[in-house]
């Protein structure tokens, strides 16, 4: 695809497997699934489930800025959560990242994730 162009940025943790941090077509990014990893040590921030959703949003937003954009030009989120009793305190987290209107989303729960984390969270965007 010759539309296709790679984000990458050293402000996000860099891949852990065989894909990019970031994928634009024309004006829709995809935003690959981001744990709470710190993108300078690629080690596991700890903590409880708000400062690890935190890192997460800080590192989906490094790779909207890398784009070009911001996470209010999200219209989709994904979030995996190894518990949904962490619910509500999420959506705390992730309503300091994002003004109204607000995106699509879903969230769901899952038996594992990369590394041990207990969320996940990716985006797309429509810049």
């Amino acid at each position: 695809m010759s539309n296709r162009a790679i984000i990458a940025t050293a402000s996000a943790p860099q891949a852990i497997g065989p894909y990019s941090q970031g994928t634009k077509v024309g004006n829709t990014v995809w935003i690959s699934g981001q744990i709470p990893l710190d993108p300078h040590s690629m080690e596991m921030v700890t903590g409880d489930i708000a400062t690890e959703a935190e890192r997460v949003f800080q590192n989906l937003l490094a790779v909207a800025e890398a784009a070009g954009g911001t996470l209010d030009d999200a219209v989709k989120i994904n979030i995996s959560l190894t518990d949904l009793g962490d619910f509500d305190a999420v959506n705390a987290v992730m309503a300091g990242h994002f003004n109204d209107p607000y995106p699509a989303r879903a969230c769901v729960q899952v038996a594992a994730l990369p590394k041990g984390a207990r969320i996940e969270v990716e985006a797309i965007l429509a810049l």
